[in-house]
């Protein structure tokens, strides 16, 4: 199979696995943050975000579930993102699996499904042979992101709450993608949540958000997919987007869900400067560049997936201003 699309032995586990050894979570409020992509300016506006509610009076946990790393392919700004990530919780996505052990033929190591174009795998392959270029200068870093786990569970509030890269069988899964849910429903979903017993799971890796609220076993269950912290998910939107789950104080901006779980859940917006991030972007990845290929028109104007398509999908959600 063509690299870029064939998903490593290594990367597969099994949905029972991801419940096995759950951590107690003692934060008021947990942020997700998938796809950085090697965003200072979004990581920035991230910690931002945290700090203002923590001068509210709220315990904050960051976790990045992977990707953190994409457009960072300079020395100074590969250390900067993941000394500055690492210092937080995180588990790995594939790009960071592919950092750590280059050389295994899995190229981005993204799995892309069919409906995605060979040019863009094509791309996606040679960002990633730049970029483990630049991870090769750093094997202090490399070996931390060894380390990093492939998932994790939190007992958060009394809940169960997954958190993944990909889908509950494998780091680059695209079973969670908004393109899968959207044409072959929830059915696969619900067997997740019933496998893994889980009553949260929050995802990211497959570049679009997903927001699903389902009941499984008579018990409320609900799935996020922040999509991208550090570029746009929606039509004419550039901001990126990152899970938040709290026990005390919904989102006072974002996209929520209605559902019945004793905790608040949401996908919430990162406004970062996008003005200071171009600069930065434009200088690493000129025109014509695979980064600016495939990626620039999408951080200058967001995706076609609009606020009516990401939460009218199973009928029932609540958009906050």
């Amino acid at each position: 199979m063509t690299e870029g699309r064939s998903c490593p032995l290594q990367y597969r586990y099994r949905p029972e696995q991801l419940t096995a050894e759950p951590q107690a979570c003692d934060a008021d409020v947990l942020y997700v943050i998938g796809g950085l992509y090697g965003n200072p300016c979004a990581l920035d506006e991230i910690e931002a975000m945290a700090e203002r509610e923590q001068r509210g009076g709220l315990r904050v946990k960051l976790l990045f579930n992977g990707d953190f790393n994409w457009f960072n392919a300079d020395d100074a700004l590969f250390r900067e993102i993941n000394d500055r990530v690492l210092s937080h919780d995180a588990i790995t996505g594939n790009v960071e699996y592919e950092l750590a052990r280059p050389g295994d033929g899995a190229g981005c190591g993204c799995a892309y499904p069919d409906f995605v174009e060979d040019a863009v795998v094509e791309r996606s392959n040679r960002i990633m042979e730049r970029l483990q270029r630049v991870a090769e200068n750093h094997p202090d870093l490399q070996q931390r992101l060894a380390d990093l786990p492939r998932y994790r569970c939190l007992i958060f509030g009394g809940l169960k709450v997954v958190i993944l890269h990909g889908d509950p069988e494998s780091l680059a899964g695209w079973g969670l993608a908004h393109e899968v849910l959207a044409q072959a429903g929830d059915d696969q979903l619900a067997e997740w949540f019933w496998q893994t017993d889980a009553d949260v799971i929050v995802s990211t890796h497959t570049c679009l958000p997903v927001i699903r609220n389902l009941v499984v076993g008579d018990r409320a269950r609900l799935f996020l997919n922040n999509g991208a912290a550090g570029m746009g998910n929606l039509l004419g939107d550039s901001r990126g987007l990152v899970a938040r789950l709290s026990l005390t104080s919904p989102a006072s901006e974002g996209l929520a869900p209605e559902y019945s779980l004793p905790l608040h859940g949401a996908l919430v917006p990162v406004d970062f400067p996008l003005v200071d991030w171009l600069v930065r972007f434009d200088h690493l990845w000129p025109p014509g560049s695979d980064a600016a290929l495939s990626y620039r028109h999408r951080i200058l104007n967001g995706t076609l997936l609009s606020v009516e398509q990401l939460m009218g999908v199973n009928g029932i959600g609540e958009k906050l201003a």
